[in-house]
């Protein structure tokens, strides 16, 4: 079997397991592409037919079954002499497994399990499946720790026929009922004494009943009593024994009525106030089949009335008593009592006899009902007529298309209309079915004309199929995109097909983005047609404010472009992280002190690239400092130049590493009080006090040298005795 696509769906895989009546293998879903679970009869029980249809019966009853703690029956089939049934896919672990690893189990996890199967077993029992095979080879453990039960309705398909081929009753008769082992009818009852077992075996680590073969072991179900849970496991609460102890009775009106009623002591059986409860105590119930002792029958009482039994010794007593009393009082008197007793009892005996039998001839005397046509009528109306009438309708509706009927209408009843049957009889009704779809054809990629080609030849209508036209980064005429969906089921004869084709791309004019916030770009970007989100990416310069678009790309301002295509935005992070401020603090003195000289300071630095700058325009009489700032860079030094009433004073560089290392030069300025200042070259003839280039600092921090050359490099000018030059010293 492995690799074989069994019905040319289910591609076999691997066997995962396997019992007395069928093998189950792991195989992979093509059609939908899921893993499921594949069920095969063996083939010893292929060729008995009643079985065959039985097991049919019952796959359909399983797969009607929806819950969370049932496996799923997906789909039944046959191939040649191969019948399955196709079941959801457990990934995990039996609960055989676990217990074989690691019983006994924990109480609550032992119970929690056992209230999930005991919850799928209220399920089934209410929609009339037994189970009949309840044990730990047939509880799926998932990994997200759902038990799954299994194998729903596949021991009822087994025929007596099959039993005696086989030579056992099908099976595992660790977890047989006493009535199983019997080998009468199992109900409900059977599958919850079944549950008591795998309760009892999770949190013991051993089965109740052992024997060197399988008759032995369901002898001892019929006769034998277990060793109680909590002799085996003391750990085990009372309350969780005494449901073991009551699920285990051997006489089944002892047992739960119901898994519901089971379920709900699951359910509560570890709250506190239940944990330490009384033992459960069952009353003796007479059985037919029990050893009694019965009274001896003395012979006076031959042939008289019917009298309720007295024990030997308790009559003894009476006939002692009687010979001790005065003769008078032995002789009893007359009285009504008794007689009205004895008719009172014939009396209700008759009325109850003939309740009986009114009953009886009620319930076996069942009227002829005739049958009605309900061909023509919807599933509803047919099966509200039927049901007013008695009759019931078969579960097993036949569910067909028929193009002359509309959808949901009866168009054959298994009975036809005029005939005699019993009240409470079925009724098999066949159905319209909706039409078969058929899932669309993926066109997309495809020329118009090759799609419209590709549909009419699945069967659909070419007026019925409709253009659309988009633009897009696809060819011209290629379609895009298609409604209805590609694999969505739909009828050829009416579906409305619209097809969308490419147009090709379409062009807008690239906006300019350069020197606009960030923000102002993206929405300058939407507003004109373009679709995609920009790419956003951060630069530094010195040129260029925090926050403003620098670069556009890959489209230059006024071009042709793409709406669709993606553009990245270089916006400025400001000042890049080597740049280094400098404040330049500049002391400019007028020609005259005291008289008013018009100063003007241009500077250049990073940010200028070069370019002198006016700093501002001042007015001033005495010796001033002005802070000029500047931004310097690796590659950019900063010069600022002072122009005194319209010629250019002085220039001064501050140099990159000056500035880091903090080593900028001393500004030297005459004072404007000395005498005639030397010659441009600075060759004066000053005294020669003066000219001590500034080593003799006062306490302002001034010396005061005579006036040198331009750039204040040649020896000090010509000037009186106490002329002094100021130097300004750079403290940053």
């Amino acid at each position: 079997m492995i690799g074989h696509e069994l019905g040319g769906r289910y591609e076999i895989i691997e066997r995962i397991g396997g019992g007395g009546m069928a093998l189950v293998y792991k195989a992979h879903d093509l059609l939908l592409g899921r893993n499921v679970a594949v069920k095969v009869l063996r083939q010893q029980f292929v060729h008995d037919e009643e079985f065959i249809r039985r097991f049919r019966r019952e796959a359909q009853s399983a797969a009607s079954l929806s819950h969370p703690n049932v496996v799923s029956i997906y789909d039944v089939g046959q191939e040649d002499e191969v019948h399955y049934i196709v079941m959801e896919y457990v990934e995990g672990h039996n609960l055989n497994e676990i217990i074989k690893e690691r019983a006994p189990l924990q109480v609550d996890e032992a119970v929690r399990i056992a209230s999930q199967i005991c919850d799928a077993l209220d399920h089934a029992h209410q929609n009339q499946i037994i189970h009949r095979d309840i044990k730990p080879h047939n509880i799926l453990i998932g990994r997200n720790g759902r038990v799954k039960v299994t194998d729903f309705g596949i021991a009822r398909a087994v025929t007596s026929t099959t039993i005696t081929q086989t030579g056992s009753v099908v099976g595992s008769v660790h977890y047989f009922s006493p009535e199983h082992a019997k080998g009468v009818v199992t109900g409900e009852k059977s599958d919850l004494y079944s549950l008591g077992i795998v309760l009892y075996q999770m949190l013991t680590a051993r089965l109740p009943f052992l024997g060197e073969s399988p008759i032995s072991v369901a002898l001892k179900h019929l006769q034998e009593e277990f060793e109680e849970p909590r002799e085996v496991n003391p750990l085990i609460p009372q309350s969780v024994e005494n449901i073991i102890l009551k699920s285990m009775r051997k006489n089944p009106q002892e047992r739960y009525q119901s898994a519901k009623e089971m379920l709900h002591d699951l359910e509560t059986c570890l709250l506190p106030e239940r944990r330490n409860e009384k033992k459960i105590d069952f009353a003796d119930i007479d059985d037919e089949d029990r050893t009694r002792v019965i009274p001896a029958i003395k012979p006076q009482h031959i042939g008289a009335s019917p009298v309720r039994s007295r024990p030997v010794a308790a009559a003894a007593a009476v006939d002692e008593d009687r010979d001790e009393r005065p003769e008078a009082a032995a002789k009893p008197k007359k009285s009504w009592g008794r007689p009205a007793l004895w008719i009172g009892l014939t009396l209700f005996l008759l009325l109850a006899m003939g309740g009986l039998a009114w009953y009886v001839n009620h319930k076996l005397v069942v009227p002829n009902v005739t049958v009605p046509n309900v061909v023509a009528k919807t599933e509803a109306d047919a099966r509200k007529e039927l049901g007013a009438l008695g009759l019931e309708v078969d579960e097993n509706v036949i569910r067909k298309f028929k193009p002359d009927y509309p959808e949901g209408v009866v168009y054959e009843q298994s009975k036809p209309e005029g005939t005699e049957v019993k009240k409470g009889s079925t009724i098999q009704l066949s159905v319209v079915a909706a039409k078969p779809l058929i899932p669309m054809t993926d066109v997309k990629g495809s020329s118009f004309e090759d799609a419209v080609k590709a549909l009419v030849g699945k069967g659909f209508k070419e007026d019925n199929i409709k253009q659309k036209s988009e633009f897009s980064d696809k060819p011209v005429n290629q379609v895009i995109s298609q409604d209805p969906g590609a694999n969505t089921d739909v009828d050829p004869d009416t579906a409305q097909v619209t097809l969308t084709v490419s147009k090709g791309q379409e062009q807008v004019k690239m906006p300019n983005l350069l020197d606009l916030t960030q923000d102002k770009a993206v929405q300058k970007l939407k507003s004109n047609g373009f679709t995609a989100d920009p790419i956003i990416e951060q630069e530094g310069s010195y040129t260029v404010e925090k926050g403003i678009v620098m670069k556009q790309w890959p489209f230059d301002p006024g071009t042709d472009a793409e709406p669709g295509k993606t553009i990245t935005l270089t916006v400025s992070s400001g000042y890049p992280s080597d740049a280094l401020k400098y404040t330049y603090n500049l002391p400019v003195a007028p020609t005259v002190e005291g008289e008013n000289s018009k100063i003007s300071i241009e500077y250049s630095d990073a940010r200028t690239s070069g370019q002198s700058k006016v700093w501002g325009t001042k007015t001033i009489k005495s010796t001033q400092v002005f802070p000029v700032d500047l931004v310097l860079s690796p590659t950019m030094n900063g010069i600022v130049t002072v122009k005194r009433d319209g010629q250019i004073f002085d220039t001064y560089t501050v140099t990159y590493e000056d500035a880091k290392n903090g080593t900028v030069p001393a500004i030297t300025l005459p004072d404007n009080s000395g005498g005639d200042p030397g010659s441009q070259d600075g060759n004066g003839d000053g005294n020669e006090d003066n000219g001590d280039n500034g080593d003799n600092n006062d306490t302002t921090g001034f010396n005061f040298p005579g006036k040198g050359n331009k750039n204040n490099h040649g020896n000090p000018g010509k000037g009186k005795k106490n002329s002094e030059t100021v130097i300004y010293k750079q403290n940053h």
